[in-house]
């Protein structure tokens, strides 16, 4: 069963706010509407504790504007789509990172592809925070089998760390060099994967290199590492003395 979206509506005119909650009802089904709120100051209310996925909210209400509304949270975690009778408010509404905005009275069809737009905006960032949960509590499951994970473009890779010769860091992303020969491309940045190595068994001899200690092989004085599967590996000027400290 497909989770839907959850919606909170924020409109002082009645009729306006039982208007736009009769066309999502009948339009779009992926929308769930946990509440409605005519007072702004409710609204704030509710959201300084509860958060929905996508919150549509009139810019012209008495007392508090819509944009007023959102600059009072601390934590705005959720779409916005502005409804207004107004063309000149929407310049202001995309600056204010909203999905977008439909003008009053609302017309089915632009409603229909606004929220289409959010609808993919929010099923994308629930796929990014399942994807990350996912592998939190895979690592915390490979732990004592000395594993890692290694998030991929096709999927994702368990590797024994003491497979890994070395990592390489380039353009936000990372290559690992393995005892095969096979190299793997994540998009994951050196540093997060540093945190998740065996400090006893790698050692970060360059901003852009982590290599296995016990897969050295020499030490060359002009600044580099050659490791068991010769390869060259720079070390910089202030992790020298610190390496050769690991062999005395």
């Amino acid at each position: 069963m497909t989770s839907k979206v959850t919606a909170i509506l924020v409109d002082d005119e009645f009729s306006a706010l039982k208007g736009l909650q009769q066309k999502l009802v009948k339009n779009i089904p992926e929308i769930e509407i946990i509440s409605t709120f005519q007072q702004p100051e409710d609204a704030i209310k509710y959201l300084q504790h509860s958060q929905p996925d996508l919150v549509f909210l009139d810019i012209q209400m008495p007392r508090i504007t819509g944009f007023e509304l959102l600059a009072k949270l601390k934590k705005v975690d959720f779409q916005i789509i502005f409804v207004t009778a107004y063309n000149e408010f929407a310049i202001n509404a995309l600056e204010s990172s909203a999905v977008g905005y439909i003008l009053k009275p609302v017309d089915s069809e632009d409603l229909t592809i606004v929220v289409t737009k959010a609808i993919n905006i929010i099923k994308k960032k629930k796929n990014i925070d399942s994807q990350t949960n996912l592998i939190k509590l895979l690592s915390k499951t490979l732990v004592n089998s000395n594993k890692i994970v290694v998030p991929t473009q096709t999927g994702m890779s368990f590797i024994s760390q003491k497979d890994i010769f070395h990592l390489e860091g380039y353009e936000g992303y990372t290559k690992f060099h393995l005892a095969s020969g096979e190299e793997i491309v994540s998009s994951y940045n050196l540093g997060k994967f540093k945190k998740k190595l065996n400090p006893n068994l790698f050692f970060k001899c360059h901003k852009s290199h982590i290599i296995q200690i016990d897969k050295v092989s020499h030490f060359i004085n002009e600044g580099y590492i050659i490791l068991e599967n010769n390869q060259r590996v720079p070390i910089s000027r202030n992790n020298k003395k610190i390496f050769l400290e690991l062999f005395n």
